[in-house]
């Protein structure tokens, strides 16, 4: 037996959409741009809530039952999310894991969105539909962050698996999935053009 073994992972899923998945982010772009315009109320709510930026968090987050190109997305996402639960060796029951919310976040700069977690849902994640050049990832925290008491600080230079953050770059066509306890942030956007892009759950 190996003198170190490591336990208790944390698993964060990214992949690429599809790959053919080009005309469906133009529909998509076009359509959270448009629901920005249109979403009164979701300006409202964001202008207490989500400083600098707009969210539908608040008014409409069931948007793969409202738009059939969000639908589209929804079907893409349930393969990669099929393929998450697998590699976590969950035994679901013979039930399946099905999106229950689904919203758009757009960040212009100065906008950011502070640590938190996903209550009451098992998957969470995000799909990327504008990334300019420079602007913030997705910033994941250790779990067990609370627990370290009077541990030292890390080295410059720790091994990745020993990083108690861990920033996810932000790609335009990719699809990040993370168990829905896992606490994460998106710090400042630094850049002037606007990370648009779709966060949704899943349950069981």
């Amino acid at each position: 037996m190996n003198r170190l073994q490591t336990w208790f992972a944390t698993t964060i899923y990214q992949d690429r959409l599809r790959r053919d998945g080009q005309a469906l982010n133009r529909e998509l772009l076009k359509e959270c741009r448009q629901l920005r315009d249109f979403d009164d109320a979701g300006r409202r709510w964001s202008a207490k809530n989500y400083p600098g930026g707009y969210t539908s968090y608040g008014t409409l987050d069931r948007l793969q039952e409202f738009s059939s190109t969000f639908g589209d997305l929804e079907r893409a996402i349930d393969r990669h999310v099929a393929a998450f639960a697998q590699a976590l060796d969950w035994d679901l029951g013979g039930r399946s894991l099905r999106m229950t919310d689904c919203w758009v976040n757009i960040m212009p700069r100065g906008t950011a969105h502070s640590l938190h977690l996903h209550p009451n849902s098992v998957v969470s994640g995000t799909y990327y539909v504008a990334t300019p050049r420079g602007c913030a990832g997705l910033k994941f925290e250790d779990p067990r962050l609370s627990r370290f008491m009077a541990a030292p600080p890390r080295r410059a230079g720790a091994t990745q698996s020993n990083q108690v953050h861990v920033t996810y770059p932000a790609e335009a066509g990719r699809v990040t999935l993370f168990e829905s306890w896992l606490r994460h942030e998106v710090v400042v956007n630094p850049v002037r053009s606007e990370r648009i892009s779709i966060s949704f759950n899943y349950d069981w």
